[in-house]
């Protein structure tokens, strides 16, 4: 159990590689390791849902389930006046997030070690953005959707990715019973993406 990537504390050996990657035309130096999620680079649907992301410059972000931050990273770059928090129970994965924030000269950003929202419970977003661990079960991501949805400001949105065969139309569904609007923004290679908006 602790060799996946959504485990506290993966003891699978390290295996620490640099990837430079463009996401949204901004050049990335990005640190992964073996344990974390998508380590041999920025997976497909990380990538449709950067592209189709939009913030608003002053904007306060939540990435739940950050893993090494490609997401989180990007949104502190949009939203370059506001503030990125990015969360993961994967301790190798808020450490390489953190080692990755300095190594783009990113200052607007926080990365927390929390299992699911326990460390922000108290707090307030105006955009939650996660690629949401479907190997962890429909109960965990459906999870995000809920508590995500008590931590939104309202007019906030938040954004997922998900596979059609991995369970994008219950993930509609689920989205649609709790916020006011859901509309998929755009669909690539099976990937979807839902823009879910609080009220």
């Amino acid at each position: 159990m602790s060799n996946h990537y959504y485990s506290q504390s993966p003891d699978v050996k390290h295996n620490r590689q640099v990837h430079e990657v463009s996401l949204r035309d901004f050049s990335f130096k990005l640190m992964t390791d073996a344990g974390v999620f998508s380590k041999s680079g920025v997976d497909y649907g990380s990538r449709v849902l950067i592209d189709a992301l939009e913030l608003d410059a002053n904007a306060k972000v939540l990435d739940v389930g950050c893993g090494y931050g490609p997401i989180g990273l990007t949104a502190a770059k949009l939203a370059e006046n506001g503030q990125v928090t990015m969360i993961d129970i994967n301790e190798r994965a808020v450490e390489l997030s953190r080692e990755n924030a300095k190594l783009n000269q990113l200052s607007n950003v926080t990365v927390l070690q929390s299992d699911l929202f326990q460390a922000v419970k108290h707090l307030k977003y105006d955009a939650i953005v996660t690629n949401p661990p479907i190997r962890a079960g429909k109960a965990v991501v459906h999870q995000i959707f809920e508590e995500g949805y008590e931590l939104l400001e309202d007019g906030g949105s938040m954004w997922v990715v998900i596979q059609k065969k991995q369970g994008a139309p219950s993930a509609k569904v689920k989205l649609e019973s709790l916020f006011d609007e859901v509309e998929e923004v755009t669909k690539d290679k099976g990937y979807r993406i839902f823009r879910a908006v609080k009220g």
